[in-house]
């Protein structure tokens, strides 16, 4: 199933390819980084890297910014409040929030694929306030109720 979504390119993006699917069967797409210099992220370092693009996605849908599965794992890179969440009234400049949790800095640069965006769809909830709640088998069952392996 395919989604049409508007997307505006943003003057400092100019040059950048607009997100794409990798693979026919890909859940993402990446996202590039649309900067004028480098942006070095020391350890434990957060900062907020613009993409140049600007969507109006339809009514029940976002896009949910992710990590990308290669940056996370070799060098610790990844979007600090992940999923981030673009919302279909949003109109303004798509940027990624990056952490690096690695032990080395690291340098962004200019095109480079920072995170991937995923679209969902969304419903929002109503809420029926109740007295009590169904029963399950779980109950009150926490964090850990089911023990390490």
């Amino acid at each position: 199933m395919s989604v049409v979504v508007q997307i505006k390119r943003l003057p400092h993006a100019s040059g950048l390819s607009f997100p794409k699917y990798i693979t026919e069967q890909s859940a993402g797409m990446d996202l590039a980084a649309a900067i004028q210099h480098d942006i070095v992220l020391a350890p434990g370092e957060i900062g907020i890297v613009p993409t140049g693009l600007a969507v109006a996605l339809p009514h029940g849908y976002e896009f949910q910014v992710r990590p990308r599965s290669g940056l996370a794992i070799k060098m610790g890179l990844t979007v600090v409040n992940a999923p981030g969440t673009i919302d279909a009234d949003y109109r303004g400049e798509i940027q990624v929030g990056l952490i690096n949790l690695g032990q080395e800095a690291i340098t962004i640069k200019r095109g480079q694929r920072i995170a991937q965006m995923v679209l969902s769809r969304t419903w929002q909830a109503s809420w029926q306030e109740v007295d009590s709640l169904p029963a399950t088998s779980r109950g009150k069952g926490g964090l850990g109720h089911s023990g390490i392996s």
